[in-house]
């Protein structure tokens, strides 16, 4: 995941820097770069050995040769607008691609009707970053850039519902449990047969 959100932040500040007046794009991203990066070298410095290589190499391959790619194909077969186009398109699919990661978690909580898996801060600021960035799209009309976060809105608008409507749903089925389990306890505890055969002999 760090490294899918490196290469989305790489390609938003590209975006940001090849299409006129998208410069808070590219400010933004490039933070975004800043602290991918020292996340993913922490990662690398203290995970498990074969977790390391793995991480290694998928960020070698989505963060490098991808972005690479990216670049050297779009400077060499497009100019202006198409050029900035196929990029936000890029970055689009693959924020649209993040922004639904949470939907089997959705449906965990619709199924176990229990927000335990679903943080409300992380749900929280996917809606507000996904507002926001929407709003900024709507006032610089800019519809590459509001696709994606209004997906995102959206989806983060449900996430806060869904956990309105089952905040307390964790409680009530721990309580249903424990009532359960207390049902199918014995009152009495049996004796143990062996030990209660010794007895009756010896008597």
């Amino acid at each position: 995941m760090p490294s899918i959100t490196l290469l989305n932040c790489f390609l938003w500040t590209y975006y940001g820097i090849i299409k006129a007046g998208e410069y808070l794009v590219a400010t933004v991203n490039g933070f975004g770069i800043l602290v991918e990066t020292i996340y993913i070298i922490l990662f690398l410095i203290y995970a498990p050995k074969g977790i390391r290589a793995r991480t290694a190499i998928l960020a070698v391959i989505l963060d490098v040769v991808i972005f690479a790619a990216a670049v050297v194909t779009t400077l060499l077969a497009l100019q202006g607008d198409s050029r900035s186009g196929a990029v936000g398109i890029m970055g689009a699919g693959l924020n649209i691609v993040m922004y639904s990661s949470p939907l089997s978690v959705m449906k965990t909580v619709v199924t176990t009707k229990s927000v335990e898996y679903m943080p409300f801060l992380l749900s929280f600021f996917f809606f507000l970053n996904g507002g926001v960035w929407l709003l900024y799209a709507v006032l610089v009309r800019d519809v590459i850039l509001g696709v994606p976060n209004g997906t995102g809105f959206l989806l983060g608008t449900i996430q806060l519902v869904l956990y309105a409507i089952y905040r307390n749903g964790g409680k009530e089925v721990s309580k249903n449990r424990l009532e359960e389990g207390l049902q199918h306890e014995p009152l009495i505890s049996q004796p143990n047969n062996e030990s209660y055969q010794r007895e009756h002999r010896a008597t």
